[in-house]
């Protein structure tokens, strides 16, 4: 009988490992191809591992709530199918001889001392990925060690190839004062600002203790991280969106009847901020170290709020070459699947530029935060009625306008006040300007 590998499958380019959150099925239990056997979870999003083959669960390589690398083994199934006598197992992961002895002997000898978990910023600052510290763990790397390896990733963090190579020259000399000095301009390390402790909670009767779900924590922890890295500039404008609103208004019903499907302002808003970034393409980029990443594509995040209070970004690619309705076709249904927690991975990834409504909730404004690597977010704001000022050929007036509010966050690292002032500008020209005459 022959017996298959099931691998933690690649879930993204920035994504190297993933938590094990149920297992769907028992040792023992038959399983159909593409029967999902377990659910996961990534920092980017829940998702579930098909079997590759029919067959039975031999065994269970992790438990649930364990963290498992991309490319490691999670499961076995056994078939019913045999290759020259011989059980037909899927290749793991490559591993260099070398390092799997020297991993193999670590392992085997007890640790010098034992090591707590490394934490996911040091006490100065500086920061180590999930892998990083997984790895520093199981080789007994304790936290003023790995502060000691030079970084050569970006802002100066430790890779998977810095602490490897520093683990295969482990135990040899110390490099003296003059070797020390020669490091490549990249690996340098740039100054940490200081990281504070956050303040002693103290409780009060009445008061009740809730854990924040896996989501929430991931969510505060890229909140924090690009507030840290981005230095965040927010410009505003008001737009007079009175013939847009006009012009859904007498196009919706039609449409919703002709497609099957509502029209939102979402992606009338997305269409005019796709013509605005093709005007300012200085707003589509990223930052890498002390380069800048001009983006091609025009692939835009829109934050969309779970039933749960979480938050989370949908990305519609190639937005630049969908027409309207092909934009509300796919923002209605990224809409649904988020409300009901069945995006794929790659959906929530490559986002280049962010919209989050913020008029959803009735607010009129707000300040949003920059969703990394991105550089810039706009939050558009609730559509209210008031008065205000136009200008007619017989002079001034005041009328009853549809008002909003255009807030953009922008990373003052790389976009100037005046390129993020003008980007909202232009963005809001395009929702005031709007044809009311077109027809879709």
């Amino acid at each position: 009988m022959a017996k298959v590998d099931v691998l933690m499958p690649k879930m993204g380019e920035s994504v190297a490992e993933a938590t094990v959150i149920r297992w769907l099925k028992q040792p023992g239990d038959h399983i159909g191809a593409d029967e999902p056997i377990m659910e996961i979870a990534t920092d980017k999003v829940d998702s579930e591992i098909p079997s590759p083959v029919e067959g039975t669960l031999a065994e269970q390589c992790c438990a649930e709530n364990d963290v498992v690398q991309v490319g490691a083994r999670v499961a076995v199934i056994s078939t019913g199918a045999t290759v020259g006598g011989e059980p037909a197992v899927s290749p793991g992961p490559v591993v260099s001889t070398a390092r799997a002895a020297a991993v193999e002997v670590a392992r085997s000898e007890p640790a010098m001392a034992p090591v707590s978990d490394i934490p996911k910023r040091s006490g100065s600052g500086r920061f180590y990925s999930p892998l990083v510290r997984n790895i520093a763990k199981e080789e007994g790397v304790a936290l003023a060690e790995l502060d000691t390896i030079v970084g050569t990733g970006k802002e100066g963090r430790v890779t998977k190839t810095d602490i490897m190579a520093h683990l295969e020259n482990r135990g040899e000399a110390a490099p003296s004062v003059q070797q020390q000095a020669i490091v490549p301009a990249k690996a340098a390390q740039p100054s940490v600002a200081k990281v504070h402790t956050p303040p002693t909670i103290s409780l009060m009767p009445g008061d009740e203790i809730i854990e924040m779900d896996r989501m929430r924590k991931m969510i505060a922890e890229h909140m924090v991280m690009s507030k840290s890295v981005s230095a965040h500039v927010t410009s505003f404008v008001e737009a007079d969106v009175t013939n847009l609103v006009m012009w859904r208004e007498r196009v919706k019903n039609e449409f919703e009847k002709r497609e099957g499907q509502k029209l939102t302002f979402t992606p009338i808003f997305i269409e005019c901020l796709v013509r605005a970034i093709k005007d300012f393409p200085g707003v589509n980029i990223s930052v890498d170290g002390q380069n800048i990443i001009k983006r091609k594509n025009i692939n835009i995040g829109m934050a969309a709020a779970m039933p749960n209070g979480n938050l989370i970004v949908p990305v519609i690619k190639n937005a630049d070459q969908k027409n309207l309705v092909g934009l509300a076709a796919e923002v209605n249904d990224l809409a649904d699947r988020a409300r009901q927690s069945k995006l794929k991975p790659e959906e929530i990834q490559g986002g280049t530029y962010t919209l989050t409504n913020v008029g959803t909730f009735g607010n009129v404004m707000g300040t949003p935060v920059i969703n990394q690597p991105q550089v810039a977010i706009m939050a558009a704001g609730a559509i209210r009625k008031r008065p205000a000022v136009i200008e007619t050929p017989q002079g001034d007036a005041i009328a009853i306008r549809h008002m909003m509010f255009l807030s953009h966050s922008y990373d003052h690292r790389v976009v100037d006040g005046s390129l993020g002032g003008m980007f909202v500008r232009r963005f809001a020209d395009y929702l005031e300007n709007w044809d009311t005459s077109r027809t879709i």
